[in-house]
């Protein structure tokens, strides 16, 4: 695998101008990306291959004011040509280390339980499935 795994600064949202498909779960948005890049407690690590985005995880990290910060894992996406390589983890692992630096003590994620594939991946990066109920969105 010889794609560069980094994480992206304030400044590059320049960076997703050139995307493979199947990364995105739909084409990105002007609004939304200009406020994502804006705002300093969301965070995306990229896999670059020859300037291509071919992989993303994305995440945020919050306080509570009972709570140190913490990572939420929204999610991770690899074009289709490059799954099975383990380009995932390695976007995974470079988001995990960024929560580490601005001080988070935990990350979690919620995933579907016939999502088989992303069950592996984090638990592969040493997550553990917890029981308990997810609801739905709501609508607003």
């Amino acid at each position: 695998m010889t794609a560069e795994v980094r994480v992206l600064g304030r400044e590059e949202a320049d960076v997703l101008q050139n995307v493979a498909p199947g990364v995105f779960d739909h084409d990105l948005r002007p609004d939304s990306l200009a406020a994502f890049f804006a705002d300093p407690r969301h965070h995306l690590a990229v896999a670059l291959d020859g300037g291509v985005v071919v992989g993303m995880a994305s995440g945020f990290h919050y306080v509570h004011p009972d709570k140190p910060p913490e990572l939420f894992i929204n999610e991770v996406g690899v074009a289709d040509e490059y799954q099975g390589q383990g380009l995932g983890r390695r976007l995974l692992d470079a988001l995990l280390a960024h929560a580490r630096t601005l001080g988070c003590v935990a990350a979690w994620v919620l995933t579907e339980e016939d999502n088989p594939i992303a069950r592996r991946l984090y638990a592969s990066a040493g997550g553990e499935e917890q029981p308990g109920v997810v609801m739905s969105l709501f609508s607003l």
